[in-house]
């Protein structure tokens, strides 16, 4: 059995407690951590739009004009995401393997869960209410797209059943 458990900021302790609660001792767990491209990407445009191509005239690159902001925010998030698995890692407290994966984060998410027999997902939209805006975007599509079945928790304890939106009024 491969379980893959969907590490997030804020969301990972959530999926990480329903691993060890969830998945049989003899089970594979795969965490996953996804980088999403967009955020270095942007950099990468701002400096290409508001630098040109090179580096401004008189300055030499290393005095620190001319350095691309994008592959500096690449590092970093991926040493951010190295350090959540590490955390995810030592919180699961039993052998797991480490993924990390860049790109639309939705469509890695569903990608990664192929021929998997569980993933692990937790709810990031509207938490203060019960209902399918507790999924944030890229969490609905991995729930709608998933190919394996789908372990959906809550961050921290549920809101109450009040809180279910009053039914549509039909006139």
């Amino acid at each position: 059995m491969t379980v893959i458990v969907w590490i997030v900021e804020g969301t990972w302790h959530a999926c990480v407690d329903a691993a060890r609660t969830h998945a049989p001792p003899d089970a594979r767990i795969v965490l996953l951590h996804v980088t999403g491209h967009d955020v270095p990407g942007a950099a990468h445009g701002v400096y290409a739009g508001l630098l040109g191509r090179g580096h401004p005239k008189g300055h030499h690159p290393a005095e620190g004009w001319g350095r691309d902001p994008g592959a500096r925010m690449e590092d970093l998030a991926a040493a951010s995401a190295q350090e959540l698995l590490a955390a995810a890692a030592d919180r699961l407290a039993r052998p797991c393997t480490r993924l990390a994966r860049v790109g639309r984060v939705e469509r890695e998410v569903v990608a990664a869960a192929e021929g998997a027999d569980l993933l692990i997902v937790a709810r990031d939209g509207d938490r203060s209410r019960l209902g399918p805006r507790s999924l944030g975007p890229a969490s609905r599509f991995v729930v709608d797209h998933a190919p394996c079945p789908v372990l959906l928790v809550w961050p921290e304890p549920a809101p109450g059943i009040a809180t279910i939106p009053p039914p549509p009024r039909h006139g």
